[in-house]
Formats: structure tokens, C-alpha cells, sequence
């Protein structure tokens, strides 16, 4: 199937979400003629006047509305879906120091990195973002709750089944060997077992493969669509009709307008997806040929595929941006420079990734004008990300720069981006990448974007607004060492990986000629940097939260000086204040 034929499909599977979505602006404005006193957990009814009590524990938790508390729940979700995925990724590493199938089985190889991918893409990146959303948005823009508090919670708790039926296979050997253990065989758990189709579930082996944990991958995947477009939908109705009456369109902090532009990628994205998802589910259990060779054939799953794919890259990555324009200011000492040439160019990404899907499928044979069209809008949405790097450069230049442990993070989240978008570039030349595609290159450079600036990003927030979250301070000595230790561990693990695959090495293997067997080496030497990192990351912060020094003074990071204590710094200061009022 050609892509004429798949973008005239396309526009059919966004009408009902797009339809739904003006449903719920025009719901959340009626919302806010009628409801301008809804409470911040969602606990009036429509048209009465009580407050219902906030539940305490466990219970609290599990039924909550509170966009706070949901804000929590996705982050710390978000955490241990990372830590999953970053034992995946460091046993992946682990079989490649060794050119040989030395560790691991090349099926249990298979698994790893599989499960790794869609861990980390659907369950930590997009939720930890969704999260800082939740949390904060409402706050940003004045406003007492996300517009629809128990969809709100029903997006989160979608997100755990999801989850249980991606990494299924795992999960349910162990429950049945603990079974077995007394007594009670369960066959059914046993021939449910890791997925090893790889995280972007080509066609046709996705289809013949026998193992049924492939179809709860696909429905987990699916479900996991479902939540998110929920929490997209809520976000965008929330910025349009929560504002305050001071929070207009040009003052709108730059975190809000790139998940804003994020959640309208979503909205394009992922019914594609989902569409995709239900057609593959089809193909393996009732006999269609959606992608067989007599239907759409297998090329017509990479073009549904990677029309979410790409776009999802920056669905992980807009958000990333918003954090560093956000935090690296208050650190500089100046105001972001180029306010609105960021805005612009954040708008510009959201439309341009849609037109970039198929530089993944240039060595596919697709019509080289197509291929042409491709390349061109794939060089030319470097422009607005070149245009976000040289704002942030000029808003460190001249600035009073303070090198906390959130502005190490930003300026090193920066370089790694240069290094991953410079290498994009190369990638979308079409002769260049018909002799890197689908080599160690590729995970190079998507590395230094997603391990680089993205998770750089959520570290910075992390950090910055952790006084605000948990009323007590971390340990800045062990944050900075974090940092530091953070970007020489992303350099010395994916840079070999730009040099092996220049040596043409292909990805997806577990072994692998023991001419690469020392940058291989060098690489799992630079993930152990990162995982030493990461658990100095989560000692700190669980020790800070449970013995840190408690905050007095909201302006923990001195930015009324330079003019940017901003409003969720006021919202905290509040809070301060009506704590000390109760304890006298």
C-alpha cells in the first residue's frame, strides 16, 4: 500500500476523537459557567453546596480526584516503570560486553529489549510528564482542578493493568512457579511468556509468532493509548477554559504551552495507534489480512506505525523542552530569551512531526519523490529545534548563571541534544541513512535524545521541585554529583554506539563480531555510570524526604532576585504560611 492510500485513511480514524474533544472544551466551559466553586478534590456535586471529607491512607489514594494527588501517583508510577526498564536495559548490556551469547539466551536477549522499549516509551516517559502536568498546570494557570477530576483518575488507573499485560510474561511465571511451589499448576501462566517481536511490532512477524502474551501486549498498548488521550484531552480543556482572568494566551508559562502542543499530538497520534493496535489483534486471532501480503501488506503496518512513531518522539521530548525554557532561566538569572520564538517554534514541531514519519522506511523501496518530500520536512524541522537550543544559549549568555543541581541537568540535557539532533540530521539524508539504518548508530543518536535531554529533564524537575512537593530539601552535594555523573555516563554509553555503527554493526543482536567487543565494552562501562547515577538519585531523594532539612522559606531557590518567583512558588508560599498559622 502506498502512502497516498494511507493518508487518505488516516483523517477517518482522528474524526471521533477530534469530535469528542470539542465535546469536552464546550463541557468545560459550561463547567465553569455553572461550577465555579468545584472543590480542589473534586469532592461537590453538581448543583449543591458541600464539601464531601477527603479520605485518609490507602483509601485516599485509590479513590482520590485530586489533581495533586493523581500528579503523585503518575510520577511515582513513572519511577518504577523506569527502574523496570533500566534493569532491562542494564542486563541488555550486560550479554553485549561479550561478543558471544555468553548470559543470556539470544530469546531472552529478544525479550529485553523489547520489553525495554515499550517500558520506557509508554510507561515512564509519558506518565512522569503527565504527572508534573496533573500536578502542575492547574496551579499555573490559576485553576482549582484539572476540568474533568474523575476522568482525570480514571486515565491513571488505566495505566497499571496496561502495564501488567505488557510485562505479562514475566509477571506470570513467577506467580505460577510461586503456585507451583505448593502445589497448584497453572498451564496458562507458564505459556504466557515475553514478548520477542522487538518494541515496534513489525508485521508479519508480529502477526505468526504463536505466543499469546503478544495479544495482551497489544491490548495493554492499546489500553495505555486509551489513558493517555484521556489525560490529553483533560489538559487541553484545562488551559483553555480553567485560566484565571490574569493568565491569558501571551502570558502563559512556556511548561503550559508545550503540553499543550503535546497533548494535540496525542490527539492526532494515538487513535492510529490504537486503530493499528485492533487491526494487528484482528490479523493473529480472526483470520483478517489487514497486514498480509493479499491485504495492506507489512509495509502498510510501518506507515500506521510510524504515523504515531515519530510524532511520539516528540510527544517525549516537547515536554522535555518545556522543563529546560522553564527551569534554566531561574538559574541564569535572566528571563528566557526569545519568549515567543519558543512558543512559535514548539507549535511549528507539532505540525512539522507529522509530516516526517517515513525517513523510517527509506530503505523500504517507497517512490524516491516521496522519499525527496520526506527527507525535506525531516531537515526542515531541525529549524525549530535549532531555534529553541541558540534561545537557550542566549539566555545563559551574560546571565548570572548558578550551577544547583536542577541547572547542571538543563545545560546537560542541551549538549546531549545538540549531539542527538545533529546526528538526526544525518539520518534524515536519505543516502546517508540507506547505509545507517537500522545499525547502533540509530540507538546512539535516539539515546542522547531520550536518555540525554528527556530524562535530563525529568531529573531537573525532579530536583527543583522537590521543596514544593515534599516540604524538605535534598542533599545538593549528592544532587550535583548525580548530575555530573549522569552526563559523563550518557557520553562514554552512546557515543561508542555512533562509532560501532559507522563499523555498519546492526542493532537487534545478541551477538556480535568481537571486532566491536571494546566499544561494546566502553558502553556497558558508560550504563554503569548511569545506573550508579540513578540510585544516588533515588537514595537521596527518599532520604530527603524522609529526614531532609523541613522548608521555612519558599523561595528556596532565590528567585524573587532576578524577578521569577513564579506562580506555583507563591502557591507553596501559601502554603507555608497556612501551615505555620495551624501549628500556632
Amino acid at each position: 500500500m502506498d502512502v497516498i492510500s494511507v493518508l487518505t485513511e488516516i483523517p477517518g480514524l482522528l474524526v471521533v476523537t477530534w469530535v469528542l474533544l470539542g465535546l469536552a472544551i464546550y463541557a468545560g466551559y459550561r463547567q465553569n459557567w455553572q461550577l465555579r466553586s468545584v472543590a480542589a478534590d473534586g469532592g461537590y456535586l453538581s448543583g449543591l453546596g458541600f464539601e464531601s471529607e477527603k479520605p485518609t491512607g490507602l483509601f485516599r489514594w485509590l479513590t482520590t480526584v485530586d489533581h495533586k494527588d493523581i500528579g503523585v501517583l503518575y510520577v511515582v508510577f513513572a519511577t518504577g516503570a523506569a527502574l523496570w526498564g533500566a534493569t532491562d536495559a542494564m542486563m541488555i548490556r550486560t550479554e553485549l560486553f561479550t561478543a558471544g551469547t555468553d548470559v543470556w539466551s539470544a530469546e531472552t536477549y529478544n525479550a529485553l529489549f523489547t520489553t525495554h522499549g515499550l517500558t520506557m516509551l509508554f510507561f515512564f516517559v509519558t506518565p512522569a510528564f503527565t504527572g508534573l502536568a496533573n500536578y502542575f498546570i492547574p496551579i499555573l494557570v490559576g485553576a482549582d482542578d484539572m476540568s474533568f477530576p474523575r476522568i482525570n483518575a480514571i486515565a491513571f488507573w488505566l495505566l497499571p493493568p496496561a502495564f501488567f499485560l505488557v510485562r505479562g510474561g514475566l509477571i506470570t511465571e513467577v506467580m505460577g512457579k510461586m503456585l507451583a511451589s505448593v502445589g497448584v499448576h497453572w498451564e496458562l501462566l507458564f505459556s504466557l511468556r515475553p514478548p520477542t517481536i522487538g518494541w515496534t511490532l513489525y508485521a508479519p512477524r508480529s502477526i505468526i509468532v504463536t505466543n499469546p502474551q503478544v495479544d495482551l501486549v497489544l491490548l495493554g498498548l492499546h489500553l495505555s493509548g486509551l489513558a493517555t488521550i484521556m489525560a490529553s484531552i483533560n489538559i487541553i480543556v484545562t488551559i483553555f477554559t480553567e485560566r484565571d482572568e490574569g493568565v491569558t494566551w501571551a502570558n502563559l508559562d512556556i511548561f503550559s504551552w508545550t503540553l499543550l502542543t503535546t497533548s494535540g499530538i496525542v490527539l492526532f497520534a494515538f487513535p492510529v495507534l490504537g486503530s493499528a493496535l485492533l487491526m494487528l489483534i484482528a490479523d493473529r486471532n480472526f483470520g483478517t489480512t489487514f497486514f498480509a501480503v493479499d491485504g495492506g501488506g507489512p509495509i502498510l503496518w510501518q506507515h500506521l506505525f510510524w504515523f504515531f512513531g515519530h510524532p511520539e518522539v516528540y510527544i517525549l521530548v516537547l515536554p522535555a523542552f518545556g522543563l529546560v525554557s522553564l527551569i534554566l532561566p531561574k538559574f541564569a538569572g535572566r528571563k528566557l530569551f526569545g519568549f515567543k520564538f519558543i512558543v512559535y517554534s514548539t507549535l511549528a514541531i507539532g505540525v512539522l512531526s507529522f509530516g516526517v514519519w517515513a525517513h523510517h522506511m527509506f530503505s523500504t523501496g517507497m517512490d524516491p519523490r516521496l522519499r525527496a518530500s520526506f527527507m525535506a520536512v525531516s531537515l526542515a524541522i531541525a529549524i525549530p529545534s535549532a531555534v529553541k537550543t541558540f534561545n537557550w544559549m542566549a539566555t545563559l549568555w551574560g546571565g548570572n548563571v548558578r550551577w544547583a543541581t536542577p541547572q547542571i541537568f538543563c545545560v546537560g540535557g542541551i549538549m546531549t541534544f545538540i549531539v542527538g539532533g545533529v546526528t538526526g540530521v544525518f539520518l534524515a539524508s536519505i543516502p546517508v541513512d540507506l547505509v545507517l539504518h537500522d545499525t547502533y548508530y540509530v540507538v546512539g543518536h535516539f539515546h542522547f535524545i531520550v536518555m540525554g535531554v528527556i530524562t535530563f529533564a525529568a531529573f531537573a524537575a525532579s530536583y527543583y521541585w522537590f521543596p514544593l512537593l515534599t516540604g524538605r530539601m535534598f542533599n545538593r552535594r549528592l544532587g550535583r554529583i548525580h548530575g555530573y555523573l549522569s552526563i559523563v555516563g550518557v557520553f562514554v554509553a552512546f557515543m561508542p554506539m555512533i562509532l560501532i555503527g559507522y563499523g555498519g554493526l546492526p542493532r537487534r543482536s545478541a551477538s556480535y563480531p568481537g571486532v566491536f567487543e571494546a566499544l561494546q565494552q566502553v558502553s556497558t562501562f558508560g550504563a554503569v555510570i548511569i545506573g550508579i547515577g540513578a540510585l544516588i538519585w533515588l537514595t537521596n531523594l527518599v532520604q530527603s524526604y524522609r529526614l531532609g532539612p523541613i522548608v521555612t522559606d519558599a523561595d528556596v531557590w532565590n528567585l524573587r532576585e532576578s524577578g521569577q518567583f513564579s506562580r506555583e512558588w507563591q502557591w507553596f508560599e501559601t502554603q507555608l504560611e497556612e501551615r505555620t498559622k495551624f501549628r500556632r
